[in-house]
């Protein structure tokens, strides 16, 4: 157990529904208000979001950061919350987190949800990220292009609330994008573990916007082809942030596949 983890730090909110949890694992840089559109409407379930390791409220001082790291964070949390088994739903590095914590813990685990995750990059694809993560250490403003890759323009457009709150949860001040950085790295340099992968019987799902440029529908199709109890699914008109733009045809996926 890390010695800087303290259950009462680690921030999450848990809404007892006395049926088993669906556990929601942000991506980088985020924090659990990402998650509001699928708890807000899957309110008939248990649920609990939380913050990762420095992210949002929850601390980290550390000077690295590793999905070992996220993944005992996950079971401690459970493990403190006194909850045997849960359906673990992860975006971005959040799927991740997901994949790695299934490979330790399948007995923990009734389903699998995995969106706008990243597999099998090429090496094209990895100098992109490598790339917008070199950019990232100079903590430069945020600017509304970085957030195409997430929304559709007409979204935006039409919502500029959301751009404003993405804006503000983005703009680190210098302690947080340090851990912002940390875990960005992480996201960067990952190598993904083919025979883990393959030894994963959980029941999965697999989602991805459409229009996904940075984890492509072609990476979830390879990763389900590769996962022995999964079933993808196109979110039509989707960037990465699909389940906020798109969250009523994810919602309407989870739920389905939650209740099979």
């Amino acid at each position: 157990m890390p010695h800087n983890f303290d259950p009462n730090q680690n921030y999450h909110s848990f809404i007892d529904n006395n049926t088993e949890p669906l556990v929601f694992v942000h991506g980088v840089g985020l924090d659990h208000k990402m998650w509001d559109s699928q708890v807000n409407s899957l309110n008939n379930y248990s649920t609990i979001t939380y913050d990762l390791l420095g992210h949002g409220k929850t601390p980290y001082n550390k000077k690295e950061v590793t999905l070992n790291d996220f993944s005992d964070q996950l079971d401690y949390l459970l493990k403190f919350l006194k909850i045997d088994k849960i359906n673990l739903i992860g975006f971005s590095l959040g799927s991740l987190i997901a994949l790695d914590f299934a490979s330790k813990f399948q007995h923990k685990l009734k389903s699998l949800t995995v969106i706008g995750t990243t597999y099998k990059r090429t090496v094209e694809q990895r100098a992109l990220v490598i790339e917008r993560f070199e950019q990232a250490k100079l903590n430069k403003p945020i600017s509304k292009q970085a957030l195409k890759r997430w929304f559709t323009d007409e979204y935006l457009n039409n919502h500029p609330k959301i751009y404003d709150q993405f804006i503000k949860i983005l703009t680190k001040d210098d302690d947080d994008h340090l851990n912002f950085l940390k875990a960005y790295k992480l996201f960067t340099y990952h190598q993904d573990n083919i025979d883990m992968i393959k030894n994963i019987k959980t029941k999965t799902l697999i989602m991805t916007g459409s229009g996904d440029t940075s984890s492509t529908t072609q990476m979830s199709k390879s990763l389900s082809n590769d996962l022995i109890n999964s079933n993808f699914v196109e979110i039509n008109n989707g960037k990465h942030l699909c389940s906020i733009e798109c969250a009523d045809d994810v919602n309407i996926n989870l739920k389905n596949f939650i209740n099979n």
